[in-house]
């Protein structure tokens, strides 16, 4: 297993960060409990969650993801310390978190306190902001006109973000997280953060967590070159297309249990006819190169420089040993051409 800095924290993570969002739906706890022995035996020592999770998001599924870690920990006390355990705070739009408002200072250090307790632990390793309080341009709202600018107070979002930096220091202050980070954010909100943070001697978000993958690199350049230079880590998110790269989904196939064949929230946005044009070329191309697309798609991610570490899910353990084993597969000259000509030929199928 290979570690990077988690930007400007001094803490040393995992290339692979375990992600645990299936874990209360498509998993119990004792696949929990498996994933997480396999996984730290591998040399994985980042774990991510939400409050908001397991997923598909519901008002009974609502923290369940949480428990279940909280209770491996209260089973395995001797491994808290070895975990860079990472949790985030919902925003608006769900009515059952918080009445479906927006991120506040009162209801961030609320939601802190809430995921401590579902934990069972004292402290965070990492607190995320799951996504702003204004609409942004992810979940498959980043075509162009897709949402308006314009219909955005600057003034008052910065007004906002100041708010939730002061919450996040009272939490730090009190020992109850130690960094901070942001998730489905955008160059002008993460220089907004960088911003006032600076200002205001607050903490500096030292990682963001956005959705990107083979069939979705809107991050590249430009956010990815700020994180670069700020010293942000980039911990790419759902980087199978929610498993549409593996092949998995193509001529309509919906396996039972699988993601796709469940309600999904904002609707199965990457299920378009040029995703899977798209994901059928891909997978002839990981084919022609005898790789596997899951290994292929995996490995890709974990080589575009800004990377520093690749959110994975599994809802069975075949796939979690196959997901973790692609970050040891180097890809050749070849397959990176191969990859960069697939590319140019399909560069937004969703």
């Amino acid at each position: 297993m290979q570690y990077s800095v988690l930007g400007s924290s001094n803490i040393e993570v995992s290339r692979v960060c375990l992600g645990t969002m299936t874990w209360g739906t498509q998993n119990s706890q004792q696949d929990a409990d498996e994933q997480l022995a396999y996984a730290l035996a591998q040399g994985v020592n980042f774990i991510d969650t939400a409050e908001m999770y397991s997923v598909p998001p519901t008002a009974e599924s609502y923290g369940a993801t949480e428990q279940i870690i909280g209770n491996w920990l209260s089973r395995n006390r001797d491994k808290r310390q070895k975990i860079i355990l990472a949790s985030k705070m919902a925003g608006s739009g769900l009515s059952y978190i918080r009445g479906g408002g927006e991120m506040t200072p009162a209801t961030l250090q609320q939601a802190v306190d809430d995921s401590l307790k579902r934990l069972q632990t004292d402290y965070l390793d990492l607190y995320q902001l799951h996504w702003p309080n204004r609409v942004s341009p992810h979940f498959g709202r980043h075509a162009v006109g897709h949402i308006g600018f314009s219909e955005v107070s600057g003034a008052q979002q910065t007004e906002q973000i100041l708010g939730l930096l002061q919450a996040l220091q009272n939490c730090v202050n009190a020992g109850k997280i130690r960094f901070c980070g942001l998730s489905n954010e955008t160059p002008w909100g993460i220089s907004q953060y960088l911003k006032l943070s600076a200002e205001h001697n607050l903490p500096k978000m030292v990682s963001i967590q956005n959705e990107f993958s083979l069939l979705h690199t809107k991050d590249w350049p430009y956010l990815i070159e700020q994180c670069q230079h700020e010293n942000i880590a980039y911990l790419p998110w759902s980087p199978l297309a929610g498993g549409a790269l593996t092949g998995k989904y193509l001529n309509g196939a919906r396996p039972e249990g699988s993601r796709w064949s469940m309600l999904q929230r904002h609707g199965l946005f990457r299920d378009t006819p040029e995703s899977e044009r798209a994901v059928a070329a891909f997978t002839e191309l990981a084919a022609s190169h005898q790789l596997d697309p899951a290994a292929l798609a995996l490995a890709w991610v974990n080589q575009v420089e800004g990377v520093t570490a690749t959110i994975i899910g599994a809802t069975s353990m075949a796939q979690l040993q196959q997901n973790i084993a692609a970050f040891s597969v180097t890809l050749n000259q070849a397959v990176i051409e191969d990859i960069s000509r697939y590319l140019r030929q399909y560069p937004m199928p969703f």
